[in-house]
């Protein structure tokens, strides 16, 4: 195999910082602490050539690549990159509205099933975040579980 490649250019600390910035330092670090010999050309792929060079470029705000993002994901079927993406997004700022709207157009686009596979994960997502960001011991308006009546029956699910 190759030798590891060279990490410390000044491409790939721009693009490692924007990467830390959207999607989570967490994130970043656990893939970062994976990487070897084999996978590092990626690493240093990705982080240069997309967070170091086409998301720091000025055309697009970082929403804007946020969402377009989403939707790409949405239609190439990829649930992994969608919720990494969906936390991206919801750190640069994109609402849940937003996110809302951008897989509506998914699902007129690219097809339902992406627009329905869109929208429960970027309903975890969200609902995650919400969670990591509620006080703790901070009430919930939903209802327990067990004091939820059901819903109509052979109601099919979307």
């Amino acid at each position: 195999m190759a030798k590891m490649p060279d990490m410390n250019t000044p491409l790939f600390k721009k693009g490692l910082a924007v990467r830390r910035a959207v999607v989570g330092a967490d994130y970043v670090e656990k893939s970062l602490a994976s990487m070897n010999q084999f996978n590092a050309p990626l690493q240093k792929l990705v982080t240069e050539w997309c967070w170091g060079d086409v998301w720091t470029r000025p055309g697009l705000p970082r929403a804007t690549r946020s969402m377009l993002n989403l939707a790409m994901l949405c239609a190439l079927n990829r649930p992994h990159e969608l919720r990494i993406h969906l936390r991206g997004a919801l750190n640069n700022g994109v609402t849940p509205r937003e996110i809302q709207e951008v897989l509506l157009q998914v699902a007129v686009y690219c097809g339902v099933p992406a627009g329905v596979e869109g929208f429960r994960i970027a309903t975890e997502v969200i609902n995650e975040a919400k969670s990591a960001t509620r006080p703790a011991g901070k009430a919930t308006n939903a209802k327990p579980k067990a004091a939820r009546k059901p819903g109509p029956a052979a109601r099919p699910q979307a």
